[in-house]
């Protein structure tokens, strides 16, 4: 057998050094199977099997490069080590944790589900898999694999993911995007959509996820009240801007006036027919005996309940794989995305003229938008759900018995901070990373005193200047404080979840059923301080994996209360804000806890650009968004994470440029 496998080595010309390198510990391990084959049950044999099968894949890859092949990356360089260290647990028809790795075989599978193989290297890199139970790699071929997997989810082969923008579904405007699209089409003040059927939530928790956004019946009862309604306080001069002149008929008027509605109404041109329709109500109504602007009335209410004005519709083609969306289209999807509201006159002018799509012309669009007042409410939008901190106004906690501090004007100030910081990040252009970490946030003088700061006056909120670095980011924002507590006490389970889940997107799974709960405040207990208590409670195996994760981040803001306010002691014991990460590192009050969360900023990058795309697409991500993912971030970091980079970024890509065709009908018929 060596003889054959020298003179193979020969014929491929494989270096010198590879065959008297590879070919002893093969042929030792081949003997050694060999000698024990009577017992192949055995444990110990199982394992050889497993590191033959390791060595084999090393020298195939070996074989394969010499021989000119490019070796599959997964199958070369990450496939041996879930052989050797994962596949006894998640491999089989019995599984653990539902985890099953025998469907991957090449790098293509890979890109099935992505977020399996993220999972997967973060339980690696957190010393998490393979448990402390099982066989140990040793760090130099976990750091090898480490790299090889990460290596391949950043830069996949386009071959290996379809080349797909996303699903087209029909978009209905939510409540806010209802609410400021009338204010902007016909300059009212009130919020008729306050009154429809709550939104969905999807797509990351957002509630423009059009997949989420039902009509349920009442709904269209709502729209013919809603459309009653705004043309009633509509001004005279927005219901007819262009009034009636001497040389011109009734009819013309109402023509001209009709035509500028329905285009703006439409987000883009109107089609002959649906035009002729519309115009035909008002010349009903005009000939019937109403007067000009009750004709003109009726003519718009049609407009404001027509599909083409309450839903985004964008043109459909079958067959022939995605295409980029006209200028109009973009103009709509960039406009609901930054302002939550229909395209200006300005950005129709652009996609009038086919200049949109232009990078240049684009770019500067979106830097006027950012400017634009109406940007706060992406800010708003965004933010508020982003981190849960929207919630606060709609929820019971804290208990204001035990905190009386906590009023409306403070809960609205505690909202309202994350957002101004946001805000204040687009205004100036700065890096994204400073969510984690500042010197500086916005209060007003309620939420001012309640961090310690005594030098604001008055209910609006302003920029002020941190005294120290504990507070600065959005972990020390009292609003995330506050909405990751219970009413009569803090929860480090809580906020490291939170943690876990909106800055590192990595969150635990459920916890299992029957989990005995935690006293509802932090007081002593059987002699047991809080923490003591907590502790008690991981010790359940059910329970340690899980909280060996959350808590620690979670105690390292122990310092901070129910409500966000600062404390050095809890039940008359010193604060205890110290823990060890499942990383080993040690992190003590949120200073330490920052600095670490930095050291994850991939990660933290990661998160931030599939929730802003996700917002931005008005759906959910899925896993052949995974490469425009990795763009965005790529070029964010060689604009040094500036806010705007982030957002043109995802303007630029090509989820929220292209779309899917539709399948032939030919197909349809195939797949019935």
């Amino acid at each position: 057998m060596k003889r054959n496998i020298q003179q193979t080595g020969s014929i491929l010309k494989l270096p010198k050094d590879f065959l008297p390198t590879a070919l002893p510990p093969l042929l030792s391990l081949v003997a050694s199977e060999r000698d024990n084959r009577t017992s192949t049950s055995h444990p110990s044999v199982k394992r050889l099997h497993k590191r033959i099968r390791a060595l084999l894949a090393v020298t195939v890859f070996g074989l394969s490069a010499v021989m000119g092949a490019t070796p599959d990356p997964f199958a070369a360089s990450v496939q041996p080590f879930v052989t050797e260290y994962c596949r006894e647990c998640h491999g089989g028809a019995k599984s653990k944790g539902g985890v099953n790795f025998d469907p991957f075989t090449n790098s293509p599978s890979v890109f099935r589900n992505p977020r399996l193989w993220e999972s997967a290297l973060r339980q690696i890199e957190d010393r998490q898999m393979p448990p402390k139970d099982k066989r140990q790699p040793d760090q130099d071929l976990t750091l090898k694999w480490r790299e090889s997997l990460q290596s391949l989810l950043k830069n996949p082969d386009p071959t290996w993911l379809p080349h797909d923008p996303g699903n087209p579904v029909i978009h209905r405007l939510n409540r806010t995007e209802y609410n400021n699209t009338v204010r902007d089409l016909l300059g009212v003040t009130n919020r008729p959509a306050d009154r429809f059927p709550a939104d969905g939530g999807g797509g990351g928790g957002f509630d423009n996820n059009a997949e989420t956004l039902f009509l349920p019946p009442i709904l269209m009862e709502r729209y013919l009240a809603a459309a009653e309604e705004i043309l009633d306080a509509a001004p005279e001069n927005r219901l007819i801007p262009i009034p009636p002149k001497w040389y011109r008929s009734n009819r013309q008027t109402a023509e001209l006036n009709l035509k500028w509605f329905c285009t703006r109404a439409f987000r883009g041109p109107v089609a002959t027919a649906d035009f002729t329709g519309i115009l035909t109500l008002f010349e009903r109504a005009y000939q019937s005996g109403q007067s000009f602007a009750a004709s003109i009335k009726g003519a718009y209410k049609a407009v404001l309940v027509s599909p083409r004005f309450l839903f985004r519709i964008e043109h459909r083609e079958a067959g022939g794989g995605p295409w980029r969306i006209s200028d109009y289209e973009l103009a709509s999807r960039l406009s609901y995305f930054l302002w939550s509201s229909m395209p200006d006159d300005e950005l129709l002018a652009v996609a009038e003229r086919g200049n949109l799509s232009k990078r240049g012309t684009l770019e500067a669009q979106v830097r006027r938008m950012l400017r634009d007042s109406r940007s706060r409410d992406f800010s708003k939008n965004f933010v508020s759900q982003w981190l849960g901190t929207g919630k606060l106004a709609t929820t019971s906690n804290p208990d204001r018995g035990k905190f009386p501090q906590y009023t409306d004007r403070l809960r609205d100030a505690m909202i309202s901070e994350p957002v101004e910081f946001f805000a204040a990040l687009l205004e100036t252009d700065d890096s994204v990373l400073k969510l984690l970490d500042s010197d500086f946030t916005f209060a007003n003088e309620d939420l001012a005193r309640l961090y310690g700061i005594t030098n604001v006056a008055g209910p609006q909120l302003v920029k002020i200047q941190l005294p120290d670095k504990r507070r600065g980011g959005i972990t020390g924002m009292a609003a995330v404080l506050t909405q990751t507590s219970y009413p009569l006490r803090t929860s480090p389970v809580l906020r490291g979840k939170w943690i876990l889940e909106e800055i590192l997107g990595t969150p635990p799974p459920p916890p299992p059923p029957l989990v005995k709960t935690l006293p509802p405040n932090d007081q002593t207990k059987d002699g047991l301080s809080f923490r003591k208590q907590l502790e008690q409670h991981r010790s359940d195996p059910n329970c340690s994996g899980c909280h060996s994760r959350m808590d620690p981040l979670g105690f390292a803001l122990e310092n901070f209360d129910a409500i966000g306010g600062w404390r050095d002691r809890v039940a008359d014991q010193p604060v205890d804000s110290s823990g060890v990460l499942v990383s080993g590192e040690t992190v003590n009050g949120p200073i330490e806890l920052k600095a670490a969360l930095l050291k994850k900023k991939e990660l933290f990058l990661k998160h931030l650009t599939e929730k802003l795309l996700a917002y931005a697409l008005g759906r959910g991500l899925e896993y052949y968004d995974t490469p425009a993912v990795y763009q965005i971030i790529t070029e964010l970091g060689r604009e040094n994470y500036r806010s705007t980079a982030l957002v043109l970024e995802i303007v630029n890509s090509f989820p929220f440029q292209w779309r899917r065709s539709e399948p032939t009908p030919a197909a349809v018929t195939a797949k019935n």
